[in-house]
């Protein structure tokens, strides 16, 4: 008599699953030690993947940026003494902030913060995020509300003055993070708007016609919309917008922010041309410490709206808690 089908495929599916259930004492040791073992390479390459960091360094080498927060406001107890910025400013003393206190609504963010800068300078802001780098172009420029303090530019107090009031009567210049310009507008369109504050036209014009002259590569493309343009002649574009009122104060805000190595030199290249070459006075807020330090005359660690160490540029690269906390190792 033939065999049942159904009972034949009930037993043919138990041997199967029997089959794959059953493993050997070996096997099962050998699968639990491919899982586990690793070598001591790949055990590090995991330690230092987990490792995050602040700054440019390499991820084996930086710090959390809560720790760097921590590490640098026990470094504050030791902030400069006024004597010591007074000194760093050489030459004739243009700007001097004294004991500022400022902030957004009624939130401070400065305390008791104090600058000193000479005429032609640069001076570069480095510090963690929120320690209130950005708060002191803020102030200088009139987008804060001040509290106390006072801010003198060639012996003008401009404290309470306007932006347009600073830049039309004081210089002042603020110059924005990227993506400020009108891509729909022309590259000479966008360079009037910096002339907006100009009396007549025609002085804007004239203005604008200078910046061509010292820059062919914005003159090559003066009738094209902004929007065609690299990342680097952006930037150039956004300065050249702001030299348009002929300002003799610079407030740069992350200069190389989204931009491709290359570029990055260019801007700091132009900025050097403005500061070297035609006696500008320049203040930049840079996260690329190394860059900012290498460019600046001065440089100023902010931690929690004061200025914790403050230096030349060039000693504060060399300063081992600054590379510690800032640079990368």
């Amino acid at each position: 008599m033939a065999k049942d089908p159904i009972k034949k495929a009930g037993a043919k599916k138990a041997a199967a699953k029997k089959a794959v259930v059953k493993k050997s004492p070996a096997k099962k040791a050998a699968a639990k030690k491919a899982v586990v073992k690793k070598s001591p390479a790949k055990k590090a390459a995991t330690k230092k993947s987990n490792v995050s960091g602040y700054g440019g360094g390499g991820v084996d080498v930086v710090m959390s940026v809560d720790q760097v927060a921590k590490e640098a406001a026990s470094i504050a107890a030791r902030a400069p003494s006024t004597k010591k910025l007074d000194k760093l400013a050489t030459g004739e003393t243009y700007l001097t902030i004294n004991n500022l206190r400022a902030g957004y609504g009624k939130m401070e963010i400065l305390h008791n913060f104090n600058l000193r800068i000479g005429r032609g300078q640069s001076l570069c802001l480095i510090g963690p995020n929120g320690a209130g780098k950005s708060t002191v172009l803020h102030s200088i420029f009139g987008f804060t509300n001040i509290f106390a303090g006072s801010i003198i530019i060639d012996g003008l107090d401009v404290t309470s003055l306007t932006p347009s009031q600073k830049l039309a009567q004081a210089g002042i210049a603020y110059i924005l993070q990227d993506k400020s310009v009108f891509p729909q507008m022309t590259v000479e369109e966008n360079l009037l708007m910096g002339g907006f504050l100009k009396d007549r036209p025609a002085e804007a014009k004239a203005a604008a016609e200078m910046v061509f002259d010292k820059y062919s590569r914005l003159a090559d493309r003066r009738d094209k919309p902004a929007g065609v343009l690299s990342g680097g002649e952006r930037r150039l574009l956004e300065i050249s917008r702001a030299l348009v009122m002929q300002p003799q104060v610079l407030l740069v805000d992350e200069p190389s922010i989204g931009l491709e190595p290359r570029f990055i030199d260019m801007v700091f290249g132009i900025l050097d041309d403005l500061q070297k070459k035609d006696g500008k006075t320049i203040i930049m807020v840079e996260q690329n410490a190394k860059k900012g330090l290498a460019f600046a005359d001065i440089g100023y660690v902010l931690v929690s709206g004061e200025t914790a160490i403050a230096d030349s540029g060039n000693d504060l690269l060399e300063n081992p808690d600054v590379g510690r906390l800032f640079l990368g190792g």
